[in-house]
């Protein structure tokens, strides 16, 4: 392996001086318990206070996870091994406030809960996002760290991660804290497979898929090899791979009941974790797809608002609409490119993104810069009460991939794509990783087009939130949007739950549907629908499958025990269908089948 200039320096400092080297030592005394033992030894420290910490926040993620609390029994030791006094100034926050320049701090870490933000501990599994498994030293980031895991017994040793090997198996090193914590671990039974591309400077890439799953080998190097199409057609995108910095890039991939939901990306690597059993992997590649889209968009095309990366606090970012939105487009896209999922199928991910942008109140009343404004409180964030999210927040995922449809339709019919704006945008925001801002992105598309689309297009769709006429652009590739529910009755998107007293609604009601025009909401307890008295879903549903919309209807309810009643006027089903011309009984011109074909189709293979 050809390292970079930088790691040499690194091996230099290392070799020429411990001292400034920090250094953590993991052992799993009680693994089987889901605790590890950690130390943190570091050395030089100026005469002050010395302040260690446990982070707030993770990369790839913008709300706050408390860390500290899976810590305790936190010490701390000289170079002697003589115990120093140590002061806990926050929960999460503890200060040595005297020592001779060498502390080593230890403390045990409980881990139970295997995903990409958090982390777990096993026996035979070890599965660590770095933010939640090591404290660190404040003022000293850019400080070269070596890791050194020692293994329980059951564990059957195969590492998987993009920090730095060294000539211990065990033994890993990162140029700094940054990187550090950008590195997740997963050590284990694991089915590494490999496979190479050439990059289009010449340099040669190798890929690799860690995979945590109860298969035959023969099996883990098929489903590498779908991974491996995926990879083609994202890097067709861009036209090239990104500078890796090790000349690798490693997907760490747990598929079986034993781990927690969850995607994360990282600069040379990605964490994914699906808990269920390797049946029907196709399922889950669109995970995939999605995370290592990001190793350009995210990792490298950063917004500057999360640049630095703070670990103390949560991270907004008004750009999480491109970072996240346009990934999330680009993650189903490929798939389609690749072969995976049928054009007849992608309809139904069409159909959910028009809806998204023109039925969800978060869509039609706010822009996606305040949807992306709003991750600091949803992305995983915990809080124990009660949101009204149904009716002013519509996901910063969804809502900028519908803007991403939206846009690459309009520029494809200007004999350009979203593909070339990507490339314009790593260009010159990416590939030097200079940190870009709305106004950049705007920017970059008056480049590819005109300075007149590009102001209205975000005027209209990224500072506004006007609505976006799906159906005329989607004709040109041969796609029909209709209501799916033509003529039919709808009181609105209401979830029941089954009472012995009638219905209780478990939601917010919607703005703007016929139960919140009414006057009812959460809690509430439906117990009769046009005079017939309800105790099942499916009878509300029968009851206005005999009626039209426009029909008024009593609703008996309960609202905090009294009895209540309120006039339903019904509407028509909102719901969105987006199909293919030919299956609507349609003529699919010439013109629809190029347009679609350069849209659908696979792009260059590597």
């Amino acid at each position: 392996m050809k390292f970079p200039v930088f790691f040499l320096l690194t091996s230099l400092l290392i070799r020429s001086g411990v001292a400034q080297t920090i250094r953590y030592d993991v052992s799993f005394p009680n693994a089987i318990h889901h605790e590890a033992q950690i130390s943190l030894t570091v050395s030089q420290l100026p005469k002050q206070p010395a302040t260690f910490r446990m982070s707030r926040s993770s990369p790839g993620r913008y709300a706050t996870h408390e860390f500290g609390k899976n810590v305790y029994d936190v010490r701390a030791y000289d170079a002697q091994n003589q115990p120093l006094t140590l002061v806990r100034t926050e929960g999460d926050v503890y200060t040595v406030p005297t020592h001779k320049g060498t502390v080593r701090l230890s403390y045990t870490l409980f881990g139970n809960y295997p995903d990409g933000t958090y982390m777990g501990i096993d026996p035979q599994s070890i599965h660590l996002n770095m933010p939640a498994t090591f404290m660190w030293v404040k003022g000293f980031d850019k400080r070269p760290i070596t890791v050194k895991f020692n293994l329980p017994s059951d564990n059957m040793g195969v590492v998987a991660t993009q920090l730095v090997p060294t000539a211990d198996r065990y033994t890993f090193t990162a140029p700094g804290l940054p990187y550090f914590m950008d590195s997740p671990v997963k050590i284990g039974k694991l089915a590494v497979k490999e496979w190479q591309r050439t990059n289009t400077d010449g340099k040669p890439v190798t890929f690799r898929v860690a995979l945590e799953a109860a298969v035959a080998d023969s099996t883990a190097g098929r489903f590498a090899g779908k991974i491996a199409r995926i990879v083609d057609q994202a890097k067709a995108v861009y036209g090239e791979f990104p500078s890796y910095d090790y000349g690798n890039y490693t997907f760490l991939a747990s598929l079986n009941p034993y781990v927690r939901g969850d995607g994360m990306e990282h600069r040379n690597s990605t964490m994914i974790a699906v808990p269920l059993a390797f049946t029907g992997p196709e399922k889950v590649l669109g995970v995939f797809a999605h995370e290592f889209f990001h190793c350009w968009n995210v990792e490298r095309i950063r917004p500057k608002t999360l640049e630095p990366f703070n670990f103390e606090k949560s991270n907004m970012s008004y750009e999480l609409w491109f970072a996240e939105g346009f990934t999330q487009y680009y993650g189903e896209l490929l798939l389609v490119r690749a072969g995976f999922t049928p054009v007849e199928e992608y309809a139904n991910t069409l159909a959910s993104l028009v809806y998204t942008k023109q039925q969800t109140p978060g869509a039609t009343r706010y822009s996606p810069i305040d949807a992306s404004c709003h991750a600091v409180f949803v992305d995983a964030g915990v809080s124990i009460d009660r949101t009204n999210y149904g009716n002013m927040f519509t996901s910063y995922y969804t809502y900028g991939a519908a803007v991403a449809l939206a846009l690459d339709l309009e520029l494809r019919q200007r004999n350009q794509s979203l593909d070339a704006y990507m490339q314009a945008v790593w260009k010159r925001f990416g590939k030097p990783e200079q940190p870009y801002t709305v106004d950049g992105l705007q920017s970059e598309l008056a480049r590819l087009t005109t300075p007149e689309f590009a102001r209205s297009f975000f005027g209209k769709y990224i500072y506004g939130h006007e609505a976006i006429d799906y159906t005329s652009l989607l004709a040109k590739a041969g796609f029909t949007v209709k209501k799916a529910q033509a003529g039919k009755a709808w009181m609105g998107s209401v979830r029941y739950a089954e009472t012995t007293a009638g219905l209780a609604l478990l939601a917010n009601t919607i703005l703007e549907t016929p139960v919140y025009k009414a006057g009812l909401d959460i809690d509430d307890v439906i117990t009769a629908v046009d005079g017939q008295a309800v105790a099942k879903t499916e009878a509300i549903q029968a009851i206005l499958a005999q009626h039209k919309p426009g029909d008024v209807i009593q609703v008996g309810y309960t609202h905090r025990g009294e009895a209540k009643t309120a006039l339903v006027t019904l509407a028509e089903n909102p719901a969105t269908s987006v199909q293919l011309y030919e299956k609507a009984d349609l003529t699919l011109t010439p013109e629809m089948q190029t347009f679609r074909a350069n849209w659908l189709g696979a792009k260059g293979a590597n």
